[in-house]
């Protein structure tokens, strides 16, 4: 416990630091294709702490072959991966870790219903607001500033450590999966997600579902001849809440018994139509639909299209014009555990001390990177601050529980990875 009381003195007097760090990376505003700015403050400040860094962009073809690749059609350049790495000076007597992180946003619009600047963060009662605040800029910071505090107590560690900060967790994972592909390994990870100081022990499988309805145009003044894209994706919509209703009254996963609504299904972006005097010939939805580890991805992707068809055969101008149903971004399988083994041992003993409560073992009725780290064979698991209003305006972090998080971090660090004493000046 002598290291870690140092380090948490340490972490004391770096926390007006620590909170700024987390305010300019807050301040980036790193939607999808929009990453990179922050990726280089992020890989400078790391080079600052005598780290090795390596920085590049995703190559799809490269890791399409893995079970956790998301499909797209967008580009990957000039939206870089981060790895900044501290090699063990002397003689291994702890266990390789990765920390990780993600710095994509979603979206903070409509800005007007936030009621501070979502890209500049602002405290008020203990609480940093912001979009990516606490989803999860939070644990970037965390993760940074409880290794800094390491250094900063010149304690040389037993293992490798790694620093990776990713692009893509909110939409396929493809981040995570390059710097694994790369060789960026470790005997465990720790990703610093929002998540009350609980660790992750499994999670749902997540897919994104794409349907282009199809109408038939015409000037406003022929309507009545005419068949509305729009409106004729009403079927489809409510089809989709048909389908979240019967997958939620099916038995459930054991590790979501207890859950009342554990599978959502949610209409997410729709695109129809260009005049308001023209009737729309086509109209565009994307979904998002969760489904419960122990099932296949492909599995699910066949059930929810002949759904969709099925239901667009009830309408008399769909069934003739069958809607295109297609898959994109997340095909995330979910996954189970048991909550044992040895990183969650350290993680649960190291909470404890530092928060005086048993550690929460959780499982996730969403999706994270933790599903890339197992397909490498990685033990991995989540923990970071506390927070609320994740993707909805006026997102916010809890400060005093991100320092709670940096402190339990650095001392999860120091018995994971354990300590060169000989090496400590």
């Amino acid at each position: 416990m002598k290291n870690v009381k140092e380090v948490n003195k340490i972490i004391e007097g770096l926390w007006d630091e620590e909170k700024l760090f987390l305010k300019t990376i807050g301040s980036y505003e790193s939607t999808l294709g929009n990453e990179k700015p922050v990726q280089d403050f992020i890989k400078k400040h790391l080079n600052e702490m005598d780290m090795k860094t390596n920085s590049f962009d995703v190559n799809p073809d490269r890791i399409k072959k893995y079970e956790n690749f998301g499909e797209t059609d967008w580009d990957y350049e000039d939206r870089p991966v981060v790895v900044g790495e501290l090699k063990n000076k002397g003689k291994k007597r702890g266990k390789s870790l990765i920390l990780q992180g993600h710095i994509d946003v979603v979206s903070a619009e409509p800005k007007y219903l936030w009621d501070t600047d979502p890209y500049n963060p602002t405290i008020i009662d203990d609480k940093m607001y912001g979009r990516g605040i606490c989803d999860m800029k939070s644990g970037v910071a965390a993760m940074i500033y409880a290794v800094k505090a390491i250094q900063e107590a010149d304690i040389q560690l037993g293992a490798d450590l790694q620093i990776q900060t990713v692009i893509e967790e909110e939409c396929t994972g493809n981040g995570a999966l390059a710097l694994l592909d790369k060789g960026y390994v470790a005997d465990g990870a720790l990703i610093t997600e929002p998540t009350e100081l609980r660790a992750f022990r499994g999670q749902l499988g997540v897919l994104w579902v794409q349907v282009k309805v199809k109408g038939s145009g015409a000037h406003v003044e022929r309507a009545e001849k005419a068949q509305n894209a729009i409106e004729k994706s009403a079927y489809i919509i409510q089809s989709l809440s048909k389908y979240r209703e019967h997958i939620n009254s099916e038995p459930k996963h054991s590790d979501f018994k207890n859950h009342p609504h554990p599978l959502n299904v949610n209409v997410g972006v729709i695109k129809g139509g260009d005049w308001a005097s023209n009737v729309p010939s086509e109209c565009k939805l994307e979904a998002r639909v969760g489904f419960y580890p122990d099932q296949d991805p492909e599995e699910v992707k066949n059930e929810l299209k002949k759904w969709i068809l099925d239901a667009a055969k009830e309408d008399e101008w769909l069934k003739e014009n069958l809607p295109e149903v297609s898959f994109y971004g997340f095909s995330a399988p979910g996954f189970s555990d048991t909550g044992e083994g040895e990183l969650y041992d350290t993680l649960a003993s190291v909470h404890n001390k530092i928060t005086n409560t048993e550690l929460e073992k959780l499982a996730f009725t969403a999706t994270t990177d933790i599903r890339a780290f197992r397909e490498f064979g990685i033990p991995t698991t989540c923990y970071g601050a506390t927070g609320a209003n994740m993707h909805a305006p006026n997102e916010y972090v809890e400060l005093e529980s991100l320092k709670i998080a940096t402190k339990t971090i650095a001392a999860f660090i120091l018995e994971w990875c354990k300590v060169n004493e000989e090496n400590k000046n």
